[in-house]
């Protein structure tokens, strides 16, 4: 299984996927590192990407996660996936891929943004993400102001894991 942490920069994903894959003992992935050089330049120079920018990023992980499948491995992978046809492409292929969005306040997620010391993703860039965002129909839904534990305990009971 494939389990995709998803939502808006400062939302939390790379907690919530790091902290899900410890307590399963699966690998975490942080879809972070998998950016070409050319999308951190753009994104530290605060411009927001457009779809053909992360097209070859979502290529990259979409490998990655069909890899860890076709070696029979569960991994979580922590990545935006903000519209629709993102999640198509990093699912397209895989029998066993579930998608958790984490959703709340934007001011609450600004907050956290601000607070954080990310390599590349300043909170600038956090309306460019909440305006592209196409929330998900079929996801687990993970309220961001709940504990990492709880938001765990929720994901666990909502894929039966």
């Amino acid at each position: 299984m494939i389990i995709v942490v998803m939502g808006v920069s400062g939302s939390g994903k790379s907690t919530l996927a790091c902290a899900l894959a410890q307590h399963l003992g699966w690998d975490f992935i942080e879809g972070d590192d998998y950016h070409p050089n050319r999308n951190v330049e753009k994104m530290r120079a605060s411009h927001p990407l457009n779809d053909d920018d992360r097209r070859s990023w979502l290529v990259r992980l979409h490998r990655l996660i069909v890899s860890y499948a076709g070696k029979g491995l569960s991994a979580v992978l922590a990545c935006s996936a903000l519209k629709a046809d993102y999640r198509y492409l990093l699912g397209r292929g895989l029998a066993d891929i579930r998608f958790v969005f984490l959703c709340g306040d934007p001011k609450l997620i600004r907050e956290r943004l601000q607070a954080r010391a990310h390599p590349f993703m300043p909170s600038e860039l956090l309306d460019s993400q909440i305006a592209a965002l196409e929330p998900p129909q079929d996801a687990v839904l993970v309220p961001v102001q709940f504990p990492t534990e709880k938001q765990v305990r929720l994901v666990r009971q909502a894929v039966a894991i």
